[in-house]
C-alpha cells in the first residue's frame, strides 16, 4: 500500500510489487532505530517503514494542504460568495490555461 494524494487528502494505492531500499546509517542511530522498534513491537524493517510513510505523507500534505486561520477562512469565504467579484487579470489567465490542459 501506499498513500498518494488526491484533492480531498490521501488515499491508499494498492502496488503489486516492491522495490528494495538499502540504507547506511551511523551505528548510534541504527541501534537508536533498534531500541524504538522494539518498544513499537515491530520490527526494524516494519518501524523503518512505517516511519518512512507517515514522513513522506506529512511532507506531501504540507506541500498540497493550505492551512487557514480563522480569519483568512471568513475572508476567503465571503469572496467565494461575492457575486460581484471579478477575477483578476492573473486569475483569468491561469483558468484559460487549466481548461485548455483539461481538453
Amino acid at each position: 500500500m501506499w498513500l498518494v494524494a488526491g484533492c480531498f487528502g490521501f488515499h491508499r494505492m494498492a502496488t503489486n510489487h516492491q522495490i528494495d531500499l538499502s540504507l547506511s546509517v551511523p551505528a548510534e542511530l541504527h541501534k537508536a532505530l533498534e531500541e524504538a522498534a522494539v518498544q513499537s513491537g515491530q520490527s526494524l524493517k516494519d518501524f523503518a517503514v512505517v516511519a518512512l510513510t507517515e514522513k513522506a505523507r506529512d511532507v506531501i500534505e504540507e506541500q498540497v494542504i493550505t492551512r487557514l486561520s480563522r480569519r483568512d477562512r471568513e475572508t476567503f469565504l465571503a469572496l467565494l460568495d461575492d457575486v460581484d467579484a471579478k477575477p483578476t487579470p492573473a486569475l483569468a489567465r491561469a483558468a484559460k490555461k487549466y481548461k485548455k490542459r483539461i481538453r
